[in-house]
This record gives C-alpha cells, sequence and structure tokens, in this order.
C-alpha cells in the first residue's frame, strides 16, 4: 500500500500553526472495539502512519480490521542540505497529520483483546506521540 497523501490540495503550502488544545472531534471509538488514542499533541508523518499499520498488520496475521482515523494533510516543507539561510520557503517534503491529545489514531476490530494489546504497543513504538489502549465500554 502506498503512502498516504493528499490527492490534491488547495494550497502547496501552509503555515505550522499552533498545536494547542485537546481533540473534540474524532476522540471516541466508532468503527472498532479497541484504539490507539494519543495522550500529547504531535505530528504524524504518512510514513510513521504505515509503518504502525504494517507493525500491526504484521502481528495479527492480517486478521481482524484494522482502521486508520487520522490522514496527512499538512504538507511540511524542508530546505535542501548544504543551502543558504534565506531564499524563501523550501519545497514540500512530505504531508503530517495533526494530532491531539484525546484524538483516536487507529482502531482495531474482530480481534482478541490480548492480541489487539500487543499489536497496539507495537504500533506506539513506530509513533513520535504518547498514546493509550483504550477499549470500548459494553
Amino acid at each position: 500500500m502506498p503512502l498516504l497523501v493528499p490527492k490534491r490540495v488547495k494550497h502547496r503550502k501552509m503555515f505550522k500553526g499552533k498545536r494547542g488544545g485537546i481533540a473534540s472531534r474524532g476522540n471516541n471509538l466508532v468503527f472498532g472495539n479497541f484504539g490507539l488514542k494519543a495522550e500529547e499533541a504531535g505530528f504524524i508523518s504518512s510514513r510513521q502512519i504505515e509503518s504502525a499499520r504494517r507493525a500491526m498488520a504484521h502481528y495479527t496475521s492480517r486478521g481482524g480490521r484494522i482502521w486508520i482515523r487520522i490522514f496527512p494533510d499538512k504538507p511540511v516543507t524542508k530546505h535542501p542540505a548544504e543551502s543558504r539561510m534565506g531564499s524563501g520557503k523550501g519545497d514540500v517534503a512530505g504531508y503530517v497529520a495533526v494530532v491531539k491529545p484525546g484524538s483516536i489514531i487507529f482502531e482495531m476490530g474482530s480481534v482478541a483483546t490480548a492480541t489487539a494489546q500487543e499489536a497496539m504497543r507495537l504500533a506506539s513504538h513506530k509513533l513520535p506521540i504518547i498514546t493509550k489502549f483504550i477499549t470500548k465500554e459494553i
């Protein structure tokens, strides 16, 4: 599966922005019974999302369902190495998803609790933020 990138964007380059506050949307389980919840704010790149997804899919032997609840739609720019200061904003290096505390990153269903917990633990090691394993109250 290729990396997640937007098909088209309204503006090619974007301001960095502020990451304050807690998630008011996307903060509860909708699709699966288990989830990985963000405990802090941060940027998660499309490569990190794909790496975590692969770790979960590999551990579950492609059993169960995995839902990715975040999408990298924010372009991040970078200047080439050994270039002088100034001369405008750099080229788009990749895309990141802005994650706030409380937002659900991944959801999983149709697997045992122990399997889901271990798969989510492996996925959390691939992400640059602190996360928490959650389950749906029945």
